[in-house]
């Protein structure tokens, strides 16, 4: 089996391809990625019963159905992810995040290989108390360049399913919860624990604290794909992959069990998904699929890993 991750050194990829080998051994395993982000320790001390081949391609320029030749899947992790920051760059957010991905997308398509496509629970906005994945499409109201562009890609496939035969699965994934050795700060749990730990006051959007917010341990993340593999689920649906879904206050309250003395500052944001909502993942468990991550541990040990708090095991 040969399985192409792109963007395989970022926050998901660095810790899906540790154990991939153990998922699927002898697999021939082959890691995509630009460095644009320089995470070189993403490769560093690598699992040695992996099959590796590392590709420094960008998925723009690359010949992707070279690379993609003789492979069953392609994870298509590459992305621009920082939802906040996708204002300023909405250009490239869109080249990399829909043109990047239609270019994956087609080269499936010429090497016969399936396609598995993380998009965003961001793509709900703020429609309703509770929603899941028959939204229709007019009550999807992405409010940030980034989502918008998961939600036009999210489109693209579906089209390509049909006219192509394009063999895809797109999976809504909340926000990370957890830590990898390619891990990034700018999403909201990881952002908060970089501020508790450095003595900054966190930072919560006006009217945000009591608000309710999708959330996917990076474990659960992991098995997903795992299970999606394994089942050969290409099966060009839609399904929500969240953990849990919390509160900033929840995430707040269980940082000050770390770190008593954490405070809050309230700021403005562009994103203006300011209404509560809970994402369902009853399809996907009915799948057999079982979430087993844990919002208050991945906290604490991202705590852990960037100051190496000690805390009350027991208390996990």
């Amino acid at each position: 089996m040969k399985i192409v991750i792109t963007g395989a050194l970022g926050h998901i990829g660095s810790r899906l391809i540790r154990v991939l080998p153990n998922m699927f051994p002898a697999a021939e395993i082959t890691l995509l990625d630009n460095l644009m982000t320089q995470r070189y320790c993403s490769i560093f001390n690598l699992p040695t019963n992996g099959n590796y081949r590392f590709e420094e391609a960008d998925i723009l320029t690359a010949d992707l159905a070279t690379i993609f030749s003789g492979a069953e899947v392609v994870i298509h992790l590459a992305a621009l992810t920082d939802a906040a920051g996708s204002f300023e760059k909405r250009g490239e957010v869109e080249q990399i995040n829909f043109v990047g991905t239609e270019g994956v997308a087609r080269a499936c398509i010429h090497a016969g290989c399936a396609m598995f496509f993380p998009s965003t629970t961001s793509v709900y906005g703020s429609q309703k108390n509770v929603v899941d994945e028959t939204c229709s499409q007019d009550e999807l109201k992405p409010q940030s360049p980034y989502a918008e562009s998961k939600l036009k890609a999210e489109r693209m496939l579906a089209k390509l399913g049909e006219t192509d035969d394009l063999r895809f699965v797109t999976c809504r994934f909340g926000t990370i919860i957890g830590t990898s050795i390619g891990m990034r700060f700018h999403t909201a749990i990881n952002k908060f624990c970089w501020q508790a730990v450095m003595g900054k006051p966190i930072t919560v959007w006006q009217t945000a604290l009591h608000q309710y917010r999708p959330y996917l341990d990076l474990s659960d993340a992991v098995s997903a794909i795992k299970f999606i593999i394994k089942n050969r689920l290409y099966d060009k649906k839609i399904y929500n992959v969240v953990t849990t879904n919390a509160t900033v206050n929840d995430i707040v309250e269980t940082i000050k069990t770390v770190i008593p003395s954490v405070s809050i500052t309230h700021i403005d944001t562009k994103i203006m998904n300011q209404l509560s909502y809970h994402v369902r993942n009853d399809r996907f468990k009915d799948l057999g699929f079982e979430f087993q991550g844990d919002m208050v541990k991945g906290i604490k040990d991202t705590i852990q890993l960037l100051n190496g708090v000690q805390h009350d095991k027991q208390a996990n």
